[in-house]
């Protein structure tokens, strides 16, 4: 029997995403799809391409009481928004999984100086299982409340932490530069990520404060069993979809290209969704798909080692990344719902 899923927030980005992958997964099955932005707008009229799979939804306001009769719910709020329902939404006999970053961070104190403002449940921060399985599969197989990565956490996490568990960069002084397609700013428009802006551009954001910054931190300190400290530089690129995130690390000791990726073999030839490329990793190969390309390079005239990875920042890096997470959390095979191939070209 299929597990029933309510998705509140569906009518953004992740939203939208989140319908098209559940469209597609053999066990689960959709009861409602709010967006209370877009309530009463035909999920058909916003995004024509889920017509097929959904010619009949229509996004709804959100409601007390609404999940009661659901198995699974992925709230795809706002940042911030999620607190004031997740606390109603737990139950022994339900998932809630978030994909914002309202129960990511595991120190309430960082809230107020990342987010601008404290957290309103932190007593649920201890219970949230952070939902990248490469790094906390077991603890997911028994979570109730999933907090899914941030994308471009998602990239430069698994770009480094094999490299910082097998000891062989060093876990402060790391550089993560990052470039982002538009649409991870969200769907609502802005004057930064209008077509006029955004076209024939390239730009860096979030200069020295960006709010991945200490979740980042957080996974990367956990990899390498002692504290972390990263300088993260985000960037916009004019294209939908895909981040490529390049990290500069130091290594301890002397160490090869070879040591390296003979650490990224060991850490992923067993994971379904990450693969150890020879080449330089690139957003195109990762087009809609769940898959993660990784690389790295130690370089002896400079002394630094870069790592690289690539990722669909919609699908891996946000809604394809809670699917896989609930698919763990439920029992399910791993990869259901969840595509292997990319889009090419």
């Amino acid at each position: 029997m299929a597990h029933r899923v309510g998705i509140v927030g569906a009518s953004g980005f992740t939203g939208a995403e989140l319908l098209r992958l559940v469209a597609g997964h053999p066990d689960l099955e959709l009861a409602f799809a709010t967006g209370d932005s877009q309530a009463g707008t035909r999920a058909a009229d916003l995004y024509p391409s889920l017509s097929a799979a959904y010619p009949d939804l229509v996004f709804a306001s959100y409601e007390a009481g609404m999940a009661d009769e659901v198995d699974v719910v992925f709230c795809g709020l706002p940042h911030g928004a999620s607190q004031a329902i997740v606390p109603s939404l737990l139950s022994p006999d339900r998932l809630v999984v978030d994909l914002a970053a309202d129960f990511r961070l595991k120190d309430p104190s960082l809230y107020p100086q990342w987010y601008g403002e404290a957290h309103t449940v932190p007593e649920l921060l201890g219970d949230a299982v952070y939902g990248l399985p490469e790094l906390f599969r077991e603890e997911l197989r028994t979570a109730k409340l999933v907090a899914t990565p941030g994308c471009y956490v998602t990239t430069a996490t698994l770009a480094l932490a094999p490299l910082l568990a097998a000891g062989l960069v060093e876990p402060t002084g790391i550089v993560v530069d990052a470039a982002s397609g538009v649409s991870g700013a969200g769907r609502p428009p802005k004057p930064t990520t209008t077509f006029c802006t955004v076209d024939e551009d390239f730009t860096a954001y979030g200069l020295l404060t960006h709010r991945h910054t200490p979740e980042i931190e957080q996974n990367l300190a956990h990899a390498a069993g002692a504290p972390a400290q990263v300088l993260f530089t985000p960037h916009l690129a004019p294209m939908n979809r895909g981040i490529l995130a390049t990290c500069y690390a130091r290594p301890v000791g002397s160490t090869s290209t070879e040591a390296l990726h003979d650490a990224l073999h060991v850490a992923y030839d067993p994971e379904p969704f990450v693969v150890v490329v020879d080449g330089s990793p690139s957003t195109k190969a990762t087009l809609g798909s769940q898959q993660v390309h990784v690389t790295a390079r130690a370089d002896e005239r400079t002394g630094w080692v870069v790592a690289i990875a690539a990722l669909d920042n919609l699908t891996k890096g946000a809604s394809g990344g809670a699917v896989q997470a609930a698919n763990v959390a439920l029992g399910l095979d791993e990869t259901a719902g969840l595509p292997v191939v990319g889009l090419y070209p």
